[in-house]
């Protein structure tokens, strides 16, 4: 596709923006072939007369751009029209066409839930990064996030959403949904995703964190008794659960109380891990509030999420070129 005066303009800038790296990262560490193909049996096709669909390319990677800035349906419309490096990474040349505008995106949002896509690209994800080599199959570290949902009454139905509950952490309570993960041990990557509501305790949800391949499993002091659940009783995992911080205080000066609060800060060294696609979700998407209304939808929002944080958090392994991606 031949170049714009805008495009060239842009190219020739000697400054690469955060948000021109951060894309290339994704461009660089996404495997989009097999994305496109695993979204296109679903996709509309061209039949007979009318506007044809606009491009699966073009869609998903507004998709992609739409959760990795943390925005909206309209807000990714507006994006997309002030941001050259996101026309760019899209693939959109506002002097030929227009942008897709937010009930496009809403639609294709819609599609991959209704065909619960979001979860095979999560495990797509993963099963490239397993090929990479960055998957190691023998410890788990298990852990929970609380993601607020909004309490405002002010909707059709006069209710805060039902399906969404109260929590409580530390001396403060908190309204919305938990997403619990199980984590690799070796590589800090997510290889399984629950979302519960908030009330949901974090042990509750623990035999399902597992792939069932581990030898050991790590979690904090929220998974006192887990192994002492009849969900887990039988499989063939060390179990490693953080002491409660009050024992923990308590422990003695002498020889063996230091051995085990040693021991204590090396098994907390090790879940550090769990904390780095919390970061990813939360500070660099900037998911910190439940969009949608309802487990479903913010579930398969968070199969993605955790699929992408997966490639940034992999990316420091792989040389990522800092060129601009092309604009076609």
């Amino acid at each position: 596709m031949q170049k714009s005066f805008s495009d060239l303009e842009y190219a020739a800038k000697k400054k690469l923006t955060r948000r021109d790296v951060f894309l290339a990262k994704i461009e660089s560490v996404t495997p989009w072939p097999q994305l496109y193909a695993l979204v296109e049996p679903f996709y509309p096709k061209v039949e007979g007369a009318g506007r044809p669909p606009i491009g699966l390319e073009r869609m998903l990677r507004m998709y992609v751009v739409q959760q990795c800035f943390g925005l909206s349906d309209e807000g990714i419309e507006d994006a997309i029209y002030d941001s050259q490096a996101i026309r760019g990474f899209i693939g959109i040349d506002l002097n030929r066409e227009s942008a897709p505008d937010a009930t496009t995106l809403l639609k294709f949002r819609r599609l991959l839930e209704k065909n619960n896509l979001t979860r095979k690209i999560f495990d797509t994800i993963n099963g490239h990064l397993a090929a990479q080599g960055l998957t190691m199959r023998e410890g788990t570290i298990v852990d929970a996030t609380l993601i607020a949902s909004p309490p405002s009454t002010k909707n059709k139905d006069k209710k805060r959403d039902p399906e969404m509950h109260q929590s409580k952490k530390g001396n403060d309570w908190h309204f919305g949904l938990k997403a619990h993960v199980g984590v690799d041990a070796a590589s800090g990557l997510v290889h399984t995703v629950i979302a519960t509501a908030g009330n949901v305790s974090d042990v509750t949800q623990a035999h399902a964190l597992l792939h069932g391949e581990e030898v050991a499993v790590l979690g904090d002091a929220g998974y006192q008794g887990v192994e002492k659940r009849e969900e887990n009783l039988g499989k063939n995992v060390t179990w490693h659960v953080a002491m409660k911080r009050a024992k923990r205080k308590a422990l003695p000066t002498n020889k063996l109380g230091r051995m085990t609060e040693k021991m204590e800060h090396l098994k907390a060294s090790v879940r550090a891990k769990v904390e780095h696609p919390f970061h990813v979700v939360k500070n660099l998407f900037r998911h910190r509030k439940a969009r949608y209304r309802g487990l479903a939808k913010n579930a398969a929002q968070l199969f993605t999420l955790f699929g992408f944080a997966n490639l940034v958090l992999a990316g420091r392994q792989f040389k990522v070129s800092e060129a601009r991606t092309p604009s076609c």
